[in-house]
């Protein structure tokens, strides 16, 4: 498949991950809001301009989009207006506010569950390193490891693509032991090999215990679950992502503290497109169906923070009001809510052209 074609299927497999992730959110807001009977105007796949209406009987209309980024929910009242209908957003008791506008959250975070729970019922793939390149006169040589080869597991301990460990970590771990390694050759044969590896002097002066360059590759066979072990390994991998991205956003905050022009340590639509595309071309639609798990859990977890128009923040908003009545006006929330979204986009465009700068260079954006 040629360059430009795969651009192509990258930009679409990229459009339609964000487009379910963003559909499931809207949702969780529709399923509650007609659960707590209030009137949904609209639900839209995708944004504005409107394509097409796809169901107009009733009082909801389902629309088609032309901008496939999402989708969004069209609330009764949702902008604090109509407090008179007992239907509208607006009406409803602050509980029944919170659930609505929490339920794309939590949908969110069930998705990402049920993601990682389905992985590890199908089996999580194996993971290896592949040889680019063996060092003469290296350990790897010495014990004829070729380039094309994949090291596929250290003294029988195979590596789980999802499990945080990497064979070569555990083998610069052993410098100066002898190991043994086992290999996939690319005729598809498998064998093994003991190898003796340079001592930690050596590492420490630069020279690799194993002396090879390599590239992360898949190794065949996968690392297979009982169903409640799988039901508890999704549990415990939707806790890791949502601690990973909120580390993220920690870093973030710490970055932009410290430097405001310096890059930021985070991507935008652009890179999430790129990484998503390189993990799809390398790796297969495994690792990409977990990559949209993590996508699902940052989703949820950006949305529930306190910043106008996010969710959080339309929480935040409507408990203030609730707490200090007219002394916040609904166009003062309203004006929040404009502010918010002007910082909200200005804040992504300028992560997007890191993105691009990021692209161009080949990803040595601040390097010497």
């Amino acid at each position: 498949m040629t360059g430009f074609l795969q651009s192509i299927v990258t930009i679409v497999l990229f459009l339609a991950i964000l487009g379910i992730l963003v559909v499931i959110h809207e949702l969780g807001h529709f399923v509650t809001a007609r659960l707590a009977n209030v009137r949904v105007l609209e639900f839209g796949v995708g944004f504005p301009p409107r394509a097409k209406v796809l169901r107009a009987k009733g009082e909801t209309l389902y629309t088609l989009n032309w901008l496939p980024i999402g989708g969004f929910v069209k609330l009764a009242g949702e902008d604090g207006n109509d407090a008179d209908d007992p239907r509208s957003f607006a009406a409803q008791r602050w509980l029944t506010k919170m659930v609505i506008l929490a339920a794309g959250v939590a949908m969110n975070v069930l998705l990402a569950f049920v993601i990682f729970t389905g992985l590890a019922l199908h089996g999580d793939p194996l993971i290896g390193a592949r040889i680019t390149e063996v060092q003469v006169d290296s350990p790897a040589a010495v014990a004829g490891i070729e380039v094309g080869d994949v090291l596929v597991s250290l003294d029988d301990k195979v590596y789980n693509a999802f499990g945080g460990t990497f064979i070569l970590d555990d083998v610069r771990a052993r410098a100066g032991e002898t190991i043994t390694l086992g290999i996939e050759q690319p005729g598809g044969t498998s064998r093994t090999v003991t190898v003796a590896l340079r001592g930690p002097a050596d590492v420490a002066a630069g020279r690799g215990a194993l002396g090879v360059t390599t590239s992360v590759a898949t190794a065949r066979g996968v690392v297979s679950y009982a169903p409640l072990d799988a039901i508890g390994t999704g549990g415990q991998r939707t806790i890791a992502a949502l601690g990973l991205i909120l580390g993220g956003l920690g870093t973030l905050v710490g970055s932009l503290a410290a430097d405001p022009t310096a890059p930021p340590p985070v991507a935008g639509p652009v890179g999430i497109a790129t990484q998503i595309g390189d993990i799809f071309w390398n790796f297969g639609p495994v690792l990409t169906l977990y990559v949209a798990g993590i996508l699902s859990a940052n989703l949820a977890l950006v949305n529930i923070l306190p910043f106008p128009p996010l969710d959080g923040g339309r929480m935040l908003m409507i408990t203030l009001r609730r707490v200090f009545g007219r002394r916040i006006s609904l166009r003062a929330e309203q004006l929040t809510y404009v502010v918010g979204m002007v910082f909200l986009f200005a804040f992504i465009l300028w992560v997007t052209g890191y993105d691009i700068i990021r692209s161009l260079t080949g990803g040595t954006l601040g390097a010497p």
